[in-house]
């Protein structure tokens, strides 16, 4: 293992808080509730209780007896208190590898990502591009920095059990995101942010061209806007990654999508819920 791999090693395990399963320090942002009590939108509860034959755990709670379970945490399966993110390792290994792919057979274009929470799949985005001596692409960190929007039922009925527009622990805002780009020394005029709602901001990126897009924004609404918008800027060649394949509302946007635009591509599993395919 070379100095940029245990680079980009080290990166991962610290963006994901993963290191503290081994110090014992680890809590989740909410300290206790199980798959029952947590209050959830619907397809949010489905998809936790999916996940209990997919992991085969007799029982799984975020709570002390769960929260040290490397598993948990390799999947993106909890909401970490200390971590930049919470998809996990194989999804930050899935852009790894989008990444160097695409500066590996020169495909055109930057990265965005749509739905960043704290910074941290971006941010990775970020190093892997640094490590593959590819600085002169963009990094597009788009979000509201507000939290997800309330549904708009009348035009995406498939929003409708979303309730993600209540939970706080996904408002984070803009400074907080920079932040964490410094403090990783990953901050400079290449990392470009793009303040809104998908609705409004995607649309002014019309004249961009991307080489890797990863759309993290869990609702159908938000999914549609991204592929809409974004996909015809995609190279031949470049990635396109979905965050929450498993989420009902998203998977069906994806589906509409494909099938309106006579989309074939192999759609690949990353994880639990996440996917991707190469245009």
């Amino acid at each position: 293992m070379n100095f940029k791999q245990r680079y980009l090693k080290l990166l991962k395990y610290t963006l994901t808080d993963y290191h503290r399963f081994q110090q014992g320090e680890y809590r989740p942002v909410i300290e206790e509730f199980d798959v029952e009590s947590l209050g959830l939108p619907l397809p949010l509860h489905s998809l936790f209780k999916e996940y209990l034959k997919f992991s085969k755990l007799k029982n799984y709670s975020i709570c002390k007896k769960q929260s040290g379970n490397p598993e948990v945490r390799e999947q993106g399966l909890d909401f970490p208190s200390y971590a930049e993110t919470m998809i996990g390792i194989k999804r930050l290994d899935n852009i790894e590898y989008c990444i160097k792919e695409i500066v590996k057979n020169e495909i055109p274009g930057d990265v965005i990502e749509t739905g960043v929470w704290r910074g941290g799949a971006s941010i990775y985005a970020k190093a892997v591009l640094k490590t593959q001596n590819a600085n002169h692409r963009k990094v597009w960190v788009a979000d509201s920095f507000e939290g997800l929007p309330k549904p708009n039922t009348e035009k995406y009925p498939e929003d409708k059990e979303d309730k993600l527009f209540q939970l706080k622990v996904l408002r984070v805002s803009q400074k907080e995101v920079r932040e964490n780009f410094k403090k990783y020394n990953l901050m400079d005029k290449n990392v470009v942010f793009l303040k809104g709602w998908f609705k409004d901001t995607l649309p002014t990126l019309k004249n961009e061209k991307f080489a890797v897009i990863r759309l993290d924004g869990d609702m159908y609404e938000s999914t549609m806007n991204g592929l809409e918008n974004l996909y015809p800027l995609l190279s031949k060649g470049g990635y396109i990654i979905i965050d929450d394949y498993a989420l009902e509302n998203c998977k069906q946007a994806v589906i509409d999508y494909r099938k309106s635009q006579n989309i074939q591509n192999e759609i690949i599993k990353i994880d639990w819920t996440g996917v991707y395919w190469q245009k």
